[in-house]
């Protein structure tokens, strides 16, 4: 089948995470014979931090502006079998009219970002990737989040089929490896600044930080201001790139998960950096969200946590027990959530909508 995205990006893994999820998820479908082509506007703080020039098996199409594109992206639906435009496509709701109005089989809107987009609904905000006339005309809308957020996604914003497609990881990228002494701590966090994620990381990174001094703790991610209250033992690397993100995980005896605010409210919202953790082996603490357990079983394959006393307590596990949670989380990861079986559950997906 030829597929059609119109997304934020996947040429940037800079404070975002849909680049490397896509990259996985394309790549999978590439291999199974899919022809694919990702439409993707040409912003300045993506070009700045570029670290994929082209896809594997798959076209990256940048374009400086809609107009620049919009005649070739018309002539590349007309042999097309679907398309999807994402949540954050500077273009969402340029590109979602001209997939309505192709003779395309299947028009999907894909929302990377659900909990954010109904947060802002049910604050009265104009949510810019969203079309004016809601979901309603879309075949398929996938979310990734699951739950509750389904429902609401066919309430609020009429939407007919909603059905849930979760992060992944690839396992060819995300997998045990030695060690860098430049990562080395005995608790990691890699993720981008959000503030509504702020009060969580206080609790379950730089409280623990603060009392355990002789502990080192290491930090990972983009846009962080220059007040964040760091202590003496956490270390910061502004941007860890995808190809460096194994070495980063397998130098930490543990790594952290936090979850925004409005996904944690809603539950069913793993993000990718709990899989690509997962899949190398490393042993991962979060902190708890409804649905948490249909991805990794909780003191087996994962560490929940409530606050700084667990993630204290999770620090001062023997290494053997911290290993044996870690290689089980892979097991699991390579076992139902690679982009391999997102891949499938896509195409299922479609063969279903059909």
């Amino acid at each position: 089948m030829k597929l059609v995205i119109f997304g934020l990006t996947v040429s940037s893994s800079w404070g975002n995470g849909h680049a490397t999820i896509w990259r996985g998820l394309l790549s999978a479908l590439a291999r199974q014979g899919h022809e694919i082509k990702f439409f993707e506007r040409d912003v300045s703080y993506y070009a700045q931090h570029r670290d994929l020039e082209s896809g594997e098996r798959y076209e990256l199409v940048l374009y400086n502006s809609w107009a620049e594109v919009q005649g070739r992206a018309t002539e590349e639906l007309r042999d097309s079998d679907f398309a999807i435009v994402t949540s954050y496509c500077p273009d969402a709701r340029a590109a979602s009219d001209v997939i309505l109005q192709s003779p395309i089989a299947l028009r999907i809107f894909y929302d990377l970002d659900t909990p954010i987009t109904l947060d802002r609904l049910r604050a009265g905000e104009d949510v810019e990737y969203l079309p004016s006339y809601g979901l309603e005309p879309f075949d398929l809308v996938l979310s990734y989040t699951g739950g509750p957020a389904l429902a609401e996604l066919r309430t609020r914003l009429g939407a007919k089929r909603v059905a849930a497609l979760y992060g992944s990881v690839d396992p060819a990228v995300h997998q045990p490896t030695d060690p860098k002494a430049r990562y080395h701590s005995n608790l990691s966090y890699l993720g981008t600044y959000a503030p509504d994620r702020q009060a969580k990381l206080q609790e379950f990174f730089i409280e623990p930080a603060r009392r355990s001094p002789h502990k080192r703790f290491l930090l990972g991610g983009a846009q962080y201001p220059l007040e964040f209250p760091w202590t003496n033992n956490i270390w910061f690397v502004r941007h860890v790139p995808p190809p460096e993100h194994p070495a980063f995980y397998c130098s930490s005896e543990l790594t952290l998960s936090v979850t925004r605010a409005p996904m944690a409210e809603m539950g069913y919202c793993p993000s990718g950096r709990l899989f690509e953790a997962a899949s190398c082996g490393t042993p991962i603490v979060s902190d708890y969200w409804p649905g948490l357990e249909d991805f990794f079983e909780p003191g087996q394959e994962i560490l929940v946590a409530s606050g700084a006393d667990e993630v204290q307590d999770a620090l001062a596990l023997p290494r053997k027990r911290l290993r044996a949670i870690g290689e089980a989380a892979r097991r699991r990861a390579l076992g139902q959530h690679t982009a391999e079986h997102r891949g499938l559950q896509l195409l299922s997906l479609l063969e279903v909508t059909a």
